[in-house]
């Protein structure tokens, strides 16, 4: 075996295991053997058993913040090094524009995580999913929701079209959430993960455990998996369902989240016409998407739903623009669409464009790269056993009539172009999919959009309006983003990825937790209303972070509002509306009198807690939640209790080496008769000693 990466190894329990060669790899460009899995058999128990002691126990000395900041230095780390990967990746067939969106993708998803998680998750391990349900009438008795680690072992198993995205947008979330993971990349494209994995393990930026590596089968690694284990897929319906049914999963009801390839659509609105320049982004996009990664993408374009009396100018222009794709060995600068992953994988999509070509016409492709082709003839050097397929473009004139063009994915450079006479019959052939992961609608028209995306939108996981005004800041059809649910209904797996800090979420336990205030405030390590506060003689803005502790509280003085407050406020502001202002209307309102501007109460309130000399809080930087509860009239006495809400420390530091942390201040505002009239939460930095 002439082998230039040798065999790869699996990464188990701290060590690299593998020794004896294994299954053959191939270059899909030329089809030589680079290299081979090893045939030793991996110790699941002892896999497991590495993640569950000392992964998990290493994740847990750490909080959400920690775990953030270890996701984002270990993206720095790969984006410094990212042409290591890049080399290997052309190997799979991946041109420079193919890796990019596998590699700095997969980079940028972590860094994406890493922001998340410093934004928008706390200090320690518990996540307060309020709101507080008062449960009983004295307020003595209430509910919420917590999130926790679920202190199990999460099993990702990715597909081969993306060897490093796939592994890092399901590792990035895991590794967040505290969860020690175990990652199973598909054969064909192992090398380029075993590559990315071996360069996180260099790094040394990851606790112990928190990371395992298998090359080759899983064995009896899903039999071994307990109840607080989550199983992660990306690859084709049928694994997924295969999986799905194993005994030991749904004996102990271990959650299993599939994202499955699935024929994904686009459709051009009826309002479109060649001249309007929504035509040609419908045609760029399409021919994207047969051509990006070779159309080896669970979001690619499989089906393409166009008005009747378009269909033959999307045709001539699909057709031109395809007929400008370079073909050929990715290395080189001229080439657009490499190869698909494997060998394997080109015999099984020209088997599927010969079940999808039966009864319909095969306008452009439709051809692998043999001599016996002919006209498909891919660039570079000795290409002839490399696993190309030509851009491929089917027309189904009769859509209703041909079950295959709504059942057979070819999983390659291959869509079908169909007509439709009305946008309902567009939507019901989007329907035939039976659940797809991405729709794309390109219109102009918002009554277009407006009717089509509530309807269609039961059976897609994301929906793409694409027109003029967005298309200069569209990520497209086919790009799945961290901020953005992934996943989709029916066909598509029922799953979902990523959608921001709701992927960190699937990793933890929800629990509901009943209690009086002062109990939820202890275990949510946020003050509830109602809880037991601390008073005491120094302010609580001028403690600094270490000193604060939730539940520090301050009850100030009171202040009776005046006409005067009124008029010199809306003099300042410049709002004269007419119930601070007009004492007839204001009678007749449902108040029953003038009132004070909401916003007045709220820099009344300021004005009664703020300590303004010189301190540790540094900077007010927004509210939540504010609610104007109850009128305040003239008359009316106010009074506000400030009382620290909740502190996160991102371990930042500011120019000067001053750490800082933040602080949410709970604030209400009550009236004489002790109702609550004002309720919001005040964010600010506030200093560290040191």
């Amino acid at each position: 075996m002439t082998s230039s990466l040798g065999v790869l190894q699996s990464h188990i329990a701290g060590k690299w295991f593998g020794s004896h060669a294994g299954q053959d790899l191939h270059s899909a460009v030329t089809g030589e053997t680079i290299g081979a899995t090893h045939a030793d058999t991996i110790d699941f128990g002892e896999a497991l058993d590495h993640a569950r002691r000392t992964g998990l126990a290493s994740l847990l000395a750490l909080d959400y913040q920690q775990r953030a900041a270890i996701l984002r230095a270990l993206a720095k780390y790969l984006f410094e090094r990212k042409e290591t990967l890049y080399a290997v990746s052309t190997l799979t067939g991946a041109t420079r524009n193919d890796s990019w969106i596998d590699i700095d993708g997969g980079i940028g998803t972590l860094f994406a995580y890493a922001s998340l998680g410093n934004n928008e998750l706390p200090s320690g391990q518990v996540v307060h999913e309020g709101p507080v349900v008062q449960l009983g009438k004295q307020g003595t008795f209430a509910g919420t929701h917590i999130l926790v680690p679920r202190r199990g072992v999460a099993v990702h198993i990715n597909a081969f079209n993306f060897p490093v995205w796939g592994l890092l947008e399901k590792f990035a979330p895991t590794f967040v959430a505290g969860m020690p993971c175990i990652a199973k990349p598909a054969t064909a494209t192992s090398y380029l993960t075993e590559r990315l994995v071996r360069m996180i393990d260099e790094s040394g930026l990851l606790p112990a455990g928190a990371l395992q590596l298998v090359i080759g089968g899983t064995g009896d690694l899903l039999d071994r998996l307990e109840g607080p284990d989550v199983v992660t897929f990306t690859g084709s319906a049928d694994t997924a369902a295969r999986l799905r049914a194993n005994a030991n999963l749904l004996r102990q009801g271990i959650p299993f989240n599939a994202e499955a390839d699935s024929l994904n659509c686009a459709i051009l609105g009826p309002d479109v016409t060649p001249e309007e320049p929504e035509f040609d982004l419908f045609v760029k996009e399409l021919a994207r998407e047969i051509t990006t990664k070779a159309g080896q993408k669970c979001t690619a374009i499989r089906r393409a739903i166009v008005p009747e009396a378009q269909i033959d100018a999307v045709l001539a222009r699909l057709r031109e623009r395809l007929a400008k794709t370079t073909v050929g060995d990715p290395a080189l600068e001229s080439v657009r669409m490499g190869p698909l992953a494997s060998a394997t994988q080109k015999t099984d999509v020209l088997a599927r464009i010969a079940e999808l070509a039966a009864g319909n016409e095969v306008i452009t492709g439709g051809q692998g790269a043999s001599a016996a082709d002919g006209a498909f003839a891919p660039v570079g050097d000795n290409t002839e056993r490399g696993a190309f397929v030509a851009p491929t473009v089917i027309l189904c004139k009769n859509p209703h009539a041909h079950a295959a063009v709504h059942d057979v994915e070819a999983f390659g450079p291959v869509s079908t172009v169909m007509p439709y006479r009305d946008i309902e019959e567009a939507v019901a052939l989007a329907a035939r999919g039976r659940g797809s992961l991405v729709g794309t609608l390109v219109t102009h028209d918002p009554a277009v959009a407006a009717w089509v995306i509530p309807e269609a939108a039961s059976l897609h996981g994301r929906l793409l309006v694409l027109d003029r005004d967005a298309a200069g800041e569209s990520t497209g059809h086919g790009s799945p983003l961290p901020q953005l649910k992934h996943g989709g209904p029916g066909r598509a797996g029922g799953g979902e990825e990523l959608g921001g800090i709701r992927a960190v979420k699937h990793y933890l336990q929800r629990t509901a937790v009943q209690g009086s205030p002062t109990m939820l405030a202890a275990v949510t390590r946020e003050y509830v209303r109602g809880a037991t506060v601390r008073e005491s003689e120094v302010h609580p803005f001028r403690k600094h972070f270490e000193d604060l502790q939730v539940g520090d509280s301050l009850l100030t003085h009171r202040r009776t509002v005046t006409d005067a407050d009124i008029v010199a406020f809306g003099g300042i502001s410049g709002d004269f509306f007419y119930m601070h202002f007009d004492e007839i209307a204001a009678k007749e309102s449902t108040f029953g009198r003038r009132i004070a501007h909401g916003y007045f109460v709220l820099s009344a309130a300021a004005g009664l807690f703020v300590s303004p000399a010189p301190g540790p809080v540094l900077a007010n930087y927004g509210l939540d939640t504010l609610r104007f509860v109850k009128p305040v009239g003239i008359g009316d006495t106010i009074q506000a209790r400030l009382t620290c809400k909740r502190k996160v420390d991102r371990n930042k530091r500011d120019t000067n080496g001053v750490g800082q942390g933040v602080v949410a201040w709970d604030v209400a505002v009550t009236n004489q008769d002790g109702e609550l009239v004002a309720s919001y939460d005040i964010l600010t930095l506030v200093a560290k000693r040191t």
